[in-house]
């Protein structure tokens, strides 16, 4: 089936509801919504509950781009996450967003490179997909970097 059409079928988002901004950030660093603007593009920044993961942000992302699609989780046969923070390094973060979604016949993996990391989940999906080996997938990129910052130290958390 080499050189098949392939194509996005449905997407998905899903933020966590609270909400830190320049303005908070006034309140605790020296700084400015004006300086952290002008240097990021940044107004805000949304933070994970403790309690919450990637994996569980990814899931509630997934059902909605599972939902536009038509498609169930148990249909699902490659599950690509792309994180730099996964919920722990093993298994990988896409093993627990499997789990989560019930998608038993998937193999799931993750894909590390921060940024362009869904660029790169798309392409590796591209390949299976195109090549016949999985008629579908699910591609999600999810991080909560918010546990990386240093709320203190104005260079690391602006």
């Amino acid at each position: 089936m080499s050189g098949s059409k392939i194509g996005i079928a449905g997407t998905g988002s899903y933020l966590p509801e609270r909400v830190l901004s320049n303005l908070d950030l006034e309140k605790v660093l020296n700084t400015s919504d004006e300086w952290i603007f002008q240097r990021t593009g940044v107004r805000e920044r949304r933070i994970a509950d403790p309690d919450v993961n990637t994996s569980d942000l990814a899931r509630e992302a997934s059902l909605l781009a599972m939902g536009m699609a038509g498609i169930s989780a148990k249909e699902l046969e490659l599950i690509i996450l792309a994180t730099i923070t996964p919920d722990t390094c093993c298994p990988s973060g896409a093993n627990w967003l499997e789990a989560k979604l019930g998608a038993t016949k998937a193999v799931s993996f993750d894909v590390t490179a921060a940024c362009c990391g869904f660029i790169f989940g798309l392409s590796v999906a591209q390949q299976y997909l195109k090549t016949g080996v999985f008629k579908n997938g699910l591609v999600v990129a999810s991080e909560v970097m918010s546990r990386c910052q240093d709320w203190t130290d104005r260079e690391n958390c602006t």
